[in-house]
C-alpha cells in the first residue's frame, strides 16, 4: 500500500494527463475541423478553376479578349475619322479633343461601380449587360447628326466598354494560377491591342466603301455578338466565401500607401501614352512630320503593332523575373523612364526618326500589363476588380486632362495648314514634367531605403578606437537597488 502523499500525486498526475489528452484531442478535431474547411474552400476554388485548359482559354479567355478587342477599336478610331468628322460637321481642334476624351472621362467615372459589381455579380453577366450598352452608343454615334448626339453616344460607348479590361482581368485573377497573371494579362492586352490595329489600315479600307456611319454600325452589331458571347460561353464561377466574411471597402484601397506610389506614376505614363495613341499623335505626324495620308495610316498601324508586342514582351519578361524571385516593379520604372525619354525626343526635336518615339509611346500603353500585376499583389484575390478599378481610375482621369488640355493648348495658337510645332511641344513638355514628379514621388520611399543602407554601411565599416573612450563605472553600492528604496525594478 502506497503512502497517503504518494498516491494522491500519481492521482493528480493521472488527471492531468486525462486533461492533456482530452485537450489535445479537442486541438486535434479543431484543426481537422479548420482543415477541413480549408480543403472544401480549396476544393470550390480548384472546382471553379478546374477546367482543362483548351477550354478555359476557348470559353473564359477569348470571349474577354473579344470584348477588350472592341474597346480598343472604340477608344483609337477617332484618329482615324478624325478628319472626316471635321470636315462633315466642323469641328475644331478642342470639340475634337472633347468628344474623343469623353470616352475616357465616363470610362474613369464608372470604374469603381462596375469594378464593384464585378466582384459581386462575376464578370460574365456584368460585362455583358456593359457591352449591348456600348452596341447601343455606337449605334446611335453612326447615326449622329450633331456634337451633342456624337457626345451622348461616345459616352454610351464608353460606359459600355468600361468593364472590358476589369472584366478580362477578373476572369484571369478567377480561373486562372496567380504565378501566371501577368503573363495571362499580357496575353489579353495582346489580343485586346489588335483593336489598335484594327482602328489603322484595316478602318481605313473599309471608309473607302462605307464611310464612317456605315462602319459605326458595323462595330455595333459585332458588340452586340460579342455579348452574347460572353453570357452564353462564360461558366459561372463560384462566389468565394470570403468575401461575404472579411469585406474589404474602398477606403482601405485608397487609403493604401503603396497603391498611391504607383497610381501617380501609372497614370501619368500610361494615361499619356492612351492619350497621344487615341487621337493627338495623327495630328503631330501631319502637322509637324508632313506626312502623307497613306504614310500617316502605315505609321499608325506600326504604332498599334507596338502596342501588341509592348504587351507580350512586358508579360513575358515580368513572368520570367517573377520565377527568379524578382517583381514587376523595376521593369516598371524602366519602362516609364523610357517612356518620358520618348517624349523629350519630341519635345527637344532630337535628331532621331520621331517614328521610333511614337513606337516607344505605344508600347508603353502596354505596361498595364505590370500595373496590374503590381496591384494585385498588394490585395486579395476575389478583390482584384476593384482594385484594378481603383487604378484605372486615375488612369483614364489623366487620359481625359492629357487629351482635353492638349487641344485646348493648340487652340492658343493659329492654324495655318495645321498646328505649328511649338503649340505641340508646349502641351506635350506639360505631360512630362507630372510625370518626372510622379516619378520621383515613386522613388522617394526606395532612396530613403537606400541612404539608410548606406548609412549604416558607412557607420560599420568606420574604425573605432577604444582608446577614445572612457569607461565609466557606477559604485558597487550604488549598481544595485534595494527593495525598500522605493526605485522602479
Amino acid at each position: 500500500m502506497l503512502p497517503p502523499r504518494r498516491a494522491a500525486a500519481i492521482a493528480t498526475f493521472n488527471i492531468c494527463q486525462t486533461r492533456s489528452a482530452e485537450l489535445a484531442g479537442c486541438q486535434a478535431g479543431d484543426a481537422r475541423e479548420a482543415s477541413g474547411r480549408v480543403i472544401r474552400k480549396r476544393s470550390d476554388s480548384d472546382a471553379a478553376r478546374g477546367f482543362p485548359i483548351l477550354r478555359l482559354i476557348a470559353c473564359v479567355f477569348l470571349p474577354f479578349a473579344a470584348g477588350y478587342y472592341l474597346s480598343y477599336v472604340f477608344r483609337t478610331i477617332n484618329t482615324v475619322i478624325s478628319g472626316q468628322l471635321s470636315s462633315e460637321l466642323g469641328l475644331d481642334a478642342a470639340n475634337l479633343g472633347l468628344l474623343t476624351s469623353v470616352y475616357f472621362l465616363v470610362f474613369a467615372g464608372v470604374q469603381i461601380p462596375v469594378g464593384t459589381l464585378l466582384d459581386r455579380f462575376g464578370p460574365r453577366r456584368v460585362q455583358s449587360v456593359l457591352l449591348l450598352i456600348a452596341g447601343c452608343g455606337a449605334a446611335l454615334f453612326g447615326a449622329a447628326t450633331g456634337l451633342v448626339e456624337l457626345l451622348i453616344a461616345r459616352a454610351l460607348i464608353g460606359l459600355g466598354v468600361s468593364g472590358a479590361a476589369l472584366s478580362g482581368m477578373k476572369a484571369i485573377v478567377t480561373w486562372f494560377p496567380r504565378e501566371r497573371v501577368a503573363l495571362i494579362n499580357g496575353y489579353m492586352i495582346t489580343l485586346g491591342a489588335l483593336g489598335a490595329v484594327t482602328a489603322t489600315t484595316p478602318a481605313e479600307w473599309a471608309l473607302e466603301y462605307t464611310g464612317w456611319r456605315q462602319l459605326f454600325e458595323i462595330l455595333a452589331l459585332a458588340t452586340f455578338a460579342a455579348a452574347l458571347l460572353i453570357f452564353w460561353a462564360v461558366p459561372e464561377a463560384m462566389r468565394p466565401q470570403e468575401t461575404r466574411l472579411s469585406p474589404l471597402k474602398l477606403r482601405a484601397i485608397y487609403t493604401d500607401r503603396r497603391f498611391w506610389r504607383i497610381a501617380p506614376l501609372s497614370a501619368s505614363c500610361v494615361g499619356s501614352a492612351w492619350s497621344l495613341q487615341a487621337l493627338w499623335a495623327a495630328p503631330w505626324l501631319k502637322d509637324v512630320e508632313g506626312l502623307t495620308r497613306e504614310s500617316l495610316i502605315t505609321q499608325l498601324f506600326i504604332m498599334a503593332l507596338g502596342v501588341c508586342a509592348g504587351a507580350l514582351l512586358l508579360g513575358t519578361l515580368a513572368d520570367r523575373l517573377r520565377r527568379r524571385g524578382i517583381g514587376s516593379e523595376g521593369l516598371f520604372v524602366a519602362v516609364t523612364v523610357l517612356f518620358m525619354g520618348a517624349e523629350l525626343a519630341l519635345v527637344f526635336r532630337v535628331p532621331l526618326p520621331s517614328q521610333l518615339s511614337w513606337l516607344v509611346i505605344s508600347v508603353v500603353g502596354a505596361a498595364t500589363v505590370l500595373s496590374y500585376a503590381i496591384i494585385a499583389e498588394y490585395f486579395p484575390r476575389e478583390f482584384a476588380a476593384r482594385a484594378n478599378a481603383g487604378l484605372n481610375v486615375v488612369h483614364f482621369g489623366w487620359c481625359f486632362v492629357v487629351q482635353y488640355g492638349t487641344g485646348l493648348i493648340l487652340e492658343q495658337w493659329s492654324t495655318q495648314n495645321g498646328h505649328p510645332a511649338i503649340a505641340y511641344q508646349v502641351a506635350f513638355a506639360c505631360a512630362v514634367a507630372v510625370q518626372c514628379l510622379a516619378l520621383a514621388w515613386y522613388l522617394i520611399p526606395w532612396l530613403r531605403s537606400l541612404g539608410r543602407r548606406v548609412a549604416n554601411r558607412s557607420r560599420r565599416d568606420r574604425t573605432i578606437d577604444p582608446c577614445s573612450f572612457e569607461i565609466l563605472m557606477p559604485p558597487a553600492d550604488a549598481a544595485v537597488f534595494r527593495p525598500h528604496e522605493g526605485d522602479e525594478w
